[in-house]
């Protein structure tokens, strides 16, 4: 079976992540795809398979050498994004690709205009929705390709390796993929995440990040009597979002440039509620950043006396400052991805991976790329030659930490 076999086949479960559930999994397809996996593991002859409660399946490939090598791991995550359905999602391979706009169904067009990065792949295959769902590559083109390349690896035992581990996680786009990873269970000495974007991403700098709720509860009077009385709670909520940088939001921010965003805003004039996430690289701006939305609500319950609450919580932080001492397992990928012709391109992550938090419980965790765009919607698509370039990249690392 093919990485793109494998691929087309995972796409077909819908496994998106909802962060309303309060359980893990949050949703049970996550589970019926584990089991899935699990029973494709077994099949595949891999050994101290294990799959809990939570749907954290792993599973090994053993070592076929006698030399004391790196005990090291791959891990992807079962769920999709709930930003869009993945219910249903029917794939169409675009081969040859012409490099010119993709239609996907009578409403939604693949526009070279909107992705001009859809050129660089003019003559390869491309992946793409039928524009009623995302694909799902983030991330079951990792898996896809992980499970692809530890068959490969079965079926040349010429090449050696240590011993290897893999792991595929829950919750990984609701930010809770890595909260209940048994770190000392996998047991290696540090591992890769396969779930960044394009060819050649290799990362291991990531964001701080932080989550942020404000409550406002207002005074809501009948207008005709308001007079000095009423507190509409939505118009405090525009005076707080007013007071937020204009410049420093995601639209207007890139490469290591924090922002605040606005995530969500609901009420009446009765009471209001706002969502908004902080994110920053440096760890000083990103506290600096914190302590500024504290004081953005210190200054509105000044304004409106009592009417304004915080909950204000870190999600993860920047992995650079576990993975810098250890920097020789970025310069494995990195040499891997130049050995297979990959030209890596090493870049801060404008976003999280379960590698992230993994890395602060212990396990230094960078990022490859899995090969796909657009992620989370309608516009999503990958390159199958970027897939086979990863299963290439992961087998070349095997081979590599042996050999060292």
């Amino acid at each position: 079976m093919t990485v793109v076999d494998r691929f087309l086949k995972y796409v077909k479960f819908d496994t998106e992540s909802n962060g309303e559930t309060g359980v893990t999994p949050s949703t049970p397809q996550q589970m019926v795809f584990a089991r899935e996996l699990e029973k494709e593991l077994r099949e595949m002859g891999l050994v101290d398979i294990t799959l809990d409660e939570k749907a954290y399946l792993m599973a090994t490939l053993p070592a076929n050498t006698d030399k004391p090598v790196p005990t090291i791991g791959f891990i992807s995550h079962l769920d999709t994004s709930p930003d869009m359905t993945g219910k249903n999602v029917n794939p169409r391979i675009v081969q040859n690709y012409d490099g010119k706009d993709i239609p996907l169904n009578d409403e939604f067009t693949l526009s070279t205009k909107m992705f001009p990065e859809m050129k660089d792949y003019k003559g390869q295959d491309l992946i793409v929705t039928d524009g009623n769902t995302l694909l799902g590559a983030d991330d079951k083109a990792g898996i896809a390709e992980i499970i692809t390349a530890i068959k490969y690896l079965q079926d040349h035992p010429e090449i050696k390796h240590g011993k290897i581990r893999i792991a595929f996680n829950p919750d990984e786009e609701i930010g809770l993929g890595a909260h209940h990873f048994d770190v000392e269970k996998f047991g290696c000495e540090w591992a890769y995440t396969m779930d960044g974007g394009p060819i050649g991403e290799l990362e291991y700098e990531n964001f701080n990040a932080a989550g942020v709720k404000i409550n406002i509860q207002g005074t809501n009077v009948h207008p005709g009597y308001a007079k000095d009385k009423m507190v509409n709670a939505l118009l405090v909520a525009n005076k707080l979002i007013s007071m937020l940088p204009a410049n420093e939001r995601p639209e207007h921010t890139t490469g290591y440039e924090g922002f605040f965003h606005l995530t969500n805003l609901s009420g009446t004039v009765d009471a209001a509620t706002l969502g908004l996430i902080i994110r920053d690289h440096d760890r000083a701006r990103f506290e600096a950043r914190k302590k500024m939305m504290q004081e953005m609500v210190d200054y509105i319950n000044k304004l409106y006396p009592g009417t304004t609450t915080l909950e204000m919580k870190d999600q993860y932080y920047n992995m650079r400052e576990k993975v810098e001492p250890v920097k020789h397992i970025v310069d494995v990928a990195f040499e891997a991805m130049e050995a297979v012709g990959v030209t890596p391109i090493v870049k801060p992550i404008r976003g999280g991976t379960d590698g992230a938090q993994l890395s602060f419980k212990g396990l230094p965790c960078p990022n490859i790329f899995a090969g796909g765009h657009n992620f989370h919607g309608r516009f999503e698509f990958v390159p199958v030659q970027s897939m086979e370039k990863a299963v290439e990249v992961i087998v070349k690392i095997a081979e590599l930490v042996a050999s060292k």
